[in-house]
Order: structure tokens, then C-alpha cells, then sequence
């Protein structure tokens, strides 16, 4: 590149004229990459004040996450991108753009026996972006509660995982991935 627009794309990333489309500001994170080596990591807060008795459930959840993957990190703290509440629905997820959105831990699965983790684990996985999968395996984490009561695996399987660190790879994952609501419920399950 010549010397003249080089040093004109330098100012204007220096006076912020310049936003990198699906980088850690554009989803509201932070690039922790030294915590992780070379890995360019997002850092995703979430706000779990208002998820009632699932508050253990949803730092063990985001825990999971974080073990699975590289460069997605979910810290409770703020700003908060993410809010966790309980309501007495079924659990689902509100995800206006990849990285964001609003999780409902609802007491209906839980008080029909679903495994309380693997359903918080399962709608972080919503949030970074994965959709459901109604395989009814257990080993699929968005298999959801098609995988039964019986089901209290919480971890994401390899392809759940290797979506994941595509979605926060980088480009523009961030602009493809619109709002989408998803719902968890036995009246979907039944129309998939």
C-alpha cells in the first residue's frame, strides 16, 4: 500500500474514524489475548442479579463455557451484555446479536426434571450463537430437552465448540447474525 494511505487509515483508526466490523468493541467485549496466548478472546459479561435460585447454575454454566472454548469468555461483572432472569416459563433465550441477550431460566423444566446446569449451559449456547438441535442425545448440548429428563450432561460437544470459536473468530459473524428469539418449549419440539 502507499505510504500516503497507510498513513491515512493510521489516523483515522487513531481519531476512532475506523470501527473493525465483529471485533471485541463491536460486540461489546474485551480482547483478553495474553490471558490465552495468541487466541484473540471476547470477554462477555453477564448480569445473573435477577436469575433468583439459578444463580449457582448460571456461574457453573458459564464456567462450562469457558473451559470448552478458546476465545469466548463469559465473566459475571458489567457491562453486562448479557441478563440472566428466572420466571416461571420454560427456559429460553433472547439474542438480539451474537454475544448478547437475554436468558430466561425458567422453573417449568426445571420443575418437570430437567437437569438445572445443562439447561443454563444450553441457553449461554444460544447466546454464542448456536441454534437448537433436536437430536434427543444427550452428548449434544442443544439437543435440549429433547435428550429427557434423564439427560444432565452440561458440556458442549466437539462441533457445538468448534461453532462457537467460528462464531468469535472474528470477520463479520457479528453482522450476519440477526435477532432471533428462541424458545425452548414442548410446543416446538413437537412442530420440529
Amino acid at each position: 500500500m502507499p505510504r500516503r494511505i497507510v498513513a491515512t487509515f493510521v489516523l483515522a483508526l487513531t481519531l476512532g474514524l475506523v470501527q473493525v466490523v465483529g471485533g471485541p468493541a463491536a460486540l461489546g467485549a474485551t480482547d483478553d489475548r495474553a490471558d490465552r496466548g495468541t487466541v484473540a478472546v471476547r470477554t462477555l459479561y453477564y448480569d445473573s442479579s435477577g436469575a433468583a435460585e439459578f444463580k449457582d447454575a448460571v456461574d457453573q454454566g458459564a464456567q462450562i463455557w469457558n473451559e470448552s472454548v478458546r476465545n469466548v469468555r463469559l465473566v459475571k461483572g458489567s457491562p453486562a451484555s448479557i441478563r440472566v432472569v428466572a420466571d416461571n416459563g420454560w427456559p429460553r433465550a433472547y439474542v438480539p446479536r451474537l454475544g448478547s441477550g437475554t436468558i430466561y431460566m425458567g422453573r417449568q423444566a426445571v420443575n418437570q426434571g430437567h437437569h438445572v446446569v445443562r439447561i443454563a449451559a444450553h441457553e449461554f449456547g444460544h447466546i454464542l450463537g448456536l441454534p437448537d438441535r433436536r437430536t434427543g442425545r444427550c452428548e449434544d448440548l442443544m439437543s435440549g430437552a429433547s435428550a429427557g429428563t434423564s439427560c444432565t450432561n452440561p458440556y458442549p460437544n466437539a462441533t457445538e465448540r468448534a461453532q462457537v470459536e467460528r462464531n468469535f473468530g472474528g470477520g463479520s459473524a457479528a453482522e450476519t447474525f440477526g435477532g432471533v428469539f428462541v424458545e425452548d418449549s414442548r410446543r416446538m419440539l413437537a412442530a420440529h
